[in-house]
């Protein structure tokens, strides 16, 4: 990718560090951890090195839709292995119920699953390191169990307290002239993500230090610049690169899209604070 598409922040690293998919389970998915950075880098070099811290946003959700977040307090090694050898290790693990609209921040090490009945915008690290630790018995496409990485999983678990759970979205500052309503779902050190709701024409902000990547979760319209003009409809992800020079989306209809990147948390920070009232940022940017 050319260095002015990635933005100064990236001029000299070549892999893309941000991934954003759509995730529709119809049944409770793997119980599973992933490894942080350090861990992943020293080693995962043949699988990239890099660790996954992720966030979940849900854009629908069934009744009684849950996921399974974390372990219970006072659950240990010990405690885990027994669960495991006696197939009661979900009954370890914190249930979250989840409706539409909540945002859940993951942060590498810490045990999950997803349930079935939701769908589910989920940003991470561009990374596919994952330590599954149970699976429902099920099978590949050739009968043969799925592998399990026991070890590995046991290594990164975080077995204490931990940042996961739902963020508090927060209001951003918005111009004057600006309609869109723009709230801050989550932000690390790895990604920053928003939620747009917007009827009209607004602005998205452009800057030559990184790219974004803009998804409309509802609706449709046009993302458009001096030089294009695109359709971009319910369900589609596009690049926007930091040597966009402006770049506005014109619902045509009412819509709803998330934005991320890779952000400078300071600058983030400070942004968060130019409101009228200063907000509390705890249980949304996350260190």
């Amino acid at each position: 990718m050319p260095r002015e598409w990635r933005g100064t922040q990236f001029a000299n690293v070549g892999e893309f560090p941000l991934l954003v998919k759509f995730i529709f389970p119809t049944d409770m998915l793997s119980l599973q951890v992933h490894p942080d950075d350090a861990y992943a880098a020293a080693h995962e070099r043949d699988a990239g090195g890099r660790g996954k811290t992720e966030m979940w946003h849900f854009v629908a959700t069934e009744q009684n839709a849950q996921i399974l977040l974390g372990l219970k307090p006072g659950v240990d090694r010990s405690a885990f292995l027994e669960g495991l050898k006696n197939q009661t290790l979900e009954s370890l693990f914190q249930e979250v119920h989840v409706h539409s609209g909540d945002t859940v921040f993951v942060p590498a090490g810490t045990p999950h699953a997803i349930g079935p009945g939701m769908i589910v915008c989920e940003v991470q690290e561009y990374s596919d390191l994952t330590y599954r630790v149970y699976d429902y018995g099920r099978v590949d496409s050739l009968g043969r169990p799925r592998e399990l990485h026991i070890e590995k999983a046991l290594d990164v678990t975080n077995f204490g307290a931990t940042l996961a759970g739902k963020t508090k979205k927060l209001p951003l500052p918005t111009e004057i002239d600006e309609t869109a309503e723009r709230s801050l779902l989550a932000a690390c050190p790895f990604f920053a993500t928003e939620l747009w709701a917007s009827d009209s024409t607004c602005t998205i902000p452009v800057t030559p230090s990184h790219f974004d990547l803009v998804v409309l979760l509802s609706g449709r319209g046009v993302l458009r610049s001096k030089d294009f003009g695109f359709p971009i409809e319910q369900g589609e992800c596009w690049f926007l690169p930091a040597n966009l020079e402006d770049c506005r989306f014109v619902p045509i209809e009412p819509s709803k899209m998330i934005r991320t990147y890779v952000p400078n948390l300071s600058v983030l920070r400070e942004e968060l604070q130019r409101g009228s009232k200063p907000v509390s940022v705890d249980n949304t940017v996350f260190d």
